[in-house]
């Protein structure tokens, strides 16, 4: 047997990115209630500290915490040394840290969207990369958090929806390429969930129809339990599900005009 697959003397434990609030909360509480010990990783280490608690409250261990800020130069790095000394390798990965901006591409910040595009791809494709010998190991898997976004170009959040076509392209690409190894690899694609995403987007409270809303419970449930059905993607909700199918029936011209709003 190949080093790479060696058994390990680190715990396993499943890494949540964007734990301290919305889906990523959601998550943590769903894993932890199917018996997994977790990583919590967000920028706010009062948030991590208190859903922690929450957690262990709830009969759970309590989870470990790592302030990082996912968006600053070499942060990955930074968690992945983290991990070694607390002798933790992942069995899952949960990419959840990213977010999004509204407005005209060209009249936001330009730092701020390649920011965006930093986040929700660079890292994301890091941490999904740079533990699978350890995931393989543990027959474990990753979760990547998409969106409803990257079935569809997005004008007024140009960047953000290609952002999510990537998570999407890739992580079903990736399902196929370690599924041999006992990897299991998902996209949960989630419409509109009433979370903290939305004001940090500058979004209004109405800006999506009801229809579409969904709970960051139910969302995080339907993740969690597509994943360990071994699915590459997961989309919440069946009117999501039927706006996924749109954009491959209509013309691109008529899909476009559709995001766009024309009338």
């Amino acid at each position: 047997m190949s080093s790479s697959y060696e058994a390990s003397t680190n715990r396993p434990a499943t890494l949540i990115t964007g734990a301290s609030a919305g889906i990523g909360a959601a998550l943590a509480r769903v894993f932890a209630r199917n018996g997994h010990a977790i990583v919590l990783v967000a920028r706010r280490d009062d948030k991590l500290a208190a859903l922690a608690d929450a957690i262990a409250s709830d009969g759970g261990p309590r989870p470990q915490v790592l302030a990082v800020d996912l968006g600053r130069p070499g942060a990955v790095d930074r968690l992945a040394d983290a991990l070694h000394a607390l002798s933790v390798e992942p069995d899952y990965v949960v990419n959840n840290a990213g977010f999004g901006l509204v407005g005209p591409a060209a009249a936001l910040d330009r730092a701020e969207q390649l920011a965006m595009v930093d986040l929700n791809v660079r890292v994301l494709t890091d941490l999904s990369l740079r533990f699978v010998e350890s995931l393989a190991r543990q027959r474990g898997g990753i979760l990547n958090v998409g969106s409803l976004a990257g079935f569809m170009p997005g004008p007024n959040m140009a960047v953000y929806h290609a952002t999510k076509a990537y998570v999407l392209s890739f992580t079903e690409a990736l399902h196929i390429e370690l599924k041999p190894k006992g990897v299991r690899v998902t996209a949960l694609c989630p419409g509109p969930v009433a979370t903290e995403f939305q004001a940090r987007a500058g979004m209004p409270a109405n800006y999506f129809p009801r229809l579409l809303l969904r709970s960051a419970e139910r969302v995080a449930q339907d993740g969690y339990d597509g994943l360990m059905q071994g699915r590459s993607l997961v989309v919440p909700g069946f009117a999501n599900r039927l706006a996924t199918m749109l954009p491959r029936l209509l013309p691109r011209a008529l899909v476009l005009s559709t995001a766009r709003g024309d009338r």
